[in-house]
């Protein structure tokens, strides 16, 4: 009987984390192991298990066939995936023709599967540089915040330390139904001696969280919504009580400015805030149950619509994801200001999103849920929902704040979210055509183009006008 084949891959592991540009105790957070059997099985100390081939499978989707042990299984794969790129649109190859490829002609198969990752390398590389290019910035010029969101990116947006320590708490605080009020202010007042009071009617315009370290006081805007001001108290409380875990993920960060590192500790007591008022397993639970039907995940658990989404965009935990879900939020502008994606589809770090999202529909209509089959140039489709929010100022003389949310998932899981249920997820031609940014987007004959692609030249006629005033050649 042949022994299981050990495979050490300690130097395709750190290959791969220089590529995504990772350090070492990001990468091991992703994939919930230490740094130091990550150390190990970077240089061959460990063989790699099959578990923790799985684990990189589900981590980095996209990589996973490189740690395979099976070389005809990765070749298949690796063949399969380059045939089914738009590229080779028309060209349909039988899983007989495909398993003769792999097995007569191995080479090709392999500088087959090379050529396709160099291919869609060089569309990453585009598309970073459409990035610079619409920031007008250089490879360096990433502000505090930028620094701050493409750190969450990286990480999955899921923080283990903090995540697990929240869910601790929650056990602490949680009532017959959800965390109230009551409990975030006990908690507060008992453990921290923090005493809360409203602003004065004149004071609450801009004022929303004011926290006095010297005198202990909290201090919330009196017109905040209750999941606003239930969520401004979780922060305070997870603030406080977390401090040395927020500090420790903080100082692991690579961020290269104080004004990053403190937007990043405000972000990750906000995620503190909602891991403990949705707490991870009871939330993932009740979210698959609900078939994440956010309105019903908002009732139970006495948070905001934004706050729901966003929470189910965090369920990233190794061997007990939830769905994998893209979520971002888009302002009156168009301009992305909150975006992580658990899938394939990818945003553009700077500017707006394709006008013809679902999600631009939404900012104009608020308070009213539009789904959307949606089909980017890889061929993926989406199941997308988008819902436009409104919060008040609190002041005629003010305008209120304008945006939308929007949530989605490949119709893989079509089955789990509701909002599928009214999509013909079985017609391919039922799907709109979207892209990322218009500067790297193939798509030739879209009216809605807003700028040429940067990887072709035009052709004008100035006696000839269509709906765009050029051709792309």
């Amino acid at each position: 009987m042949v022994g299981k084949q050990r495979l050490y891959a300690g130097e395709r592991l750190r290959a791969l984390r220089l590529r995504l540009g990772l350090s070492q105790s990001v990468m091991a957070a992703r994939m919930g192991i230490s740094n130091s059997y990550l150390s190990q099985l970077e240089h061959d100390d460990r063989p790699m298990t099959s578990a923790i081939r799985q684990t990189i499978g589900r981590t980095f989707p996209l990589n996973g066939a490189d740690f395979e042990v099976d070389d005809e299984q990765r070749r298949t794969s690796g063949v399969r995936d380059a045939l089914t790129d738009p590229l080779f649109r028309g060209m349909e190859i039988s899983d007989g023709a495909l398993d003769r490829l792999v097995e007569l002609q191995p080479a090709i198969a392999d500088r087959l599967t090379a050529l396709h990752q160099a291919y869609r390398g060089a569309l990453n590389r585009l598309q970073f540089v459409d990035d610079v290019i619409s920031s007008n910035m250089g490879l360096d010029g990433r502000l505090p915040w930028e620094e701050v969101r493409d750190w969450f990116h990286l990480a999955g947006n899921y923080v283990d330390p903090i995540d697990r320590e929240a869910e601790r708490m929650a056990r602490d605080l949680w009532g017959r139904d959800q965390i109230d009020d009551d409990a975030l202010l006990a908690r507060l007042k008992n453990v921290h001696q923090v005493v809360v009071e409203l602003t004065a009617r004149e004071e609450s315009a801009r004022l929303l969280r004011r926290y006095d370290r010297r005198t202990k006081t909290l201090t919330l805007s009196s017109t905040l919504p209750p999941d606003s001001r239930r969520f401004a108290l979780a922060h305070q409380l997870a603030a406080l009580e977390l401090a040395d875990v927020i500090a420790g993920v903080r100082d692991e960060a690579e961020l290269r400015s104080d004004e990053a590192r403190q937007l990043l500790s405000i972000g990750l007591a906000n995620y503190a805030a909602g891991a403990l008022l949705m707490p991870y397993d009871h939330f993932r639970r009740t979210a698959r149950s609900l078939r994440h039907d956010i309105d019903r995940l908002c009732q139970h658990f006495s948070v905001s619509f934004e706050q729901a989404c966003h929470r189910l965009s965090t369920l990233q935990r190794p061997g007990e994801c939830g769905t994998p879900f893209f979520f971002c939020r888009v302002d009156m502008a168009g301009n992305i200001t909150k975006r992580h994606s658990a899938t394939r589809l990818e945003f553009a770090r700077f500017g707006g999103a394709c006008p013809l999202w679902v999600v631009h529909e939404a900012v104009a209509i608020p308070d009213r849920i539009g789904v959307q089959l949606a089909q980017t140039p890889d061929n993926a489709r989406y199941v997308c929902m988008a819902k436009g929010l409104v919060k008040p100022s609190g002041s005629y003389a003010r305008a209120p704040r304008r945006y939308a949310v929007a949530l989605g998932c490949e119709i893989e899981h079509a089955r789990s979210f509701v909002y599928a249920d009214q999509l013909d997820i079985s017609n391919e031609q039922a799907a709109t055509l979207i892209g990322i940014s218009c500067r790297i987007c193939p798509r030739m004959n879209c009216d809605q183009r807003a700028f040429p692609p940067v990887d072709h030249s035009l052709s004008v006629d100035p006696d000839v006008r269509e709906i765009l005033p050029y051709k792309i050649k």
